[in-house]
């Protein structure tokens, strides 16, 4: 990746995300929409959204870029083969299920069919 590559394909439409995220979360807190931001039924939805855009405001989600390289890299090496890959099988998610089953108290197959989740 060259660094025109990375400027314009990666930083400047981070940079306008960000930009578009932040103004549509100012203007959600100006103009009292804070409805989308409240994730708890006790939490105060003013409050909640206030904190998400000043939070909002200090993100920065661009990555250098020689992380994105790597990661470039490593997606190679499993499409060409360098990398041995597992699939995943029933058999592996039984035995997730009974390390940590006893510690989910819903079933998430239920609650998703009737869309409450």
């Amino acid at each position: 990746m060259t660094h025109l590559e990375y400027i314009f394909t990666h930083l400047i439409p981070t940079w306008f995300r960000s930009f578009g995220d932040n103004f549509r979360m100012w203007s959600d807190l100006m103009t009292g929409n804070y409805e989308p931001y409240v994730l708890l039924k006790d939490d105060d939805p003013f409050e909640t959204t206030y904190s998400w855009f000043w939070t909002s405001i200090n993100l920065d989600e661009t990555y250098p870029k020689e992380f994105l390289e790597s990661l470039i890299q490593m997606a190679d090496d499993v499409k060409t083969g360098k990398v041995k890959t597992y699939p995943l099988t029933q058999e592996m998610f039984d035995k997730l299920d009974d390390l940590v089953g006893d510690l989910i108290d819903l079933d998430l197959g239920e609650e998703l069919n009737d869309g409450s989740l």
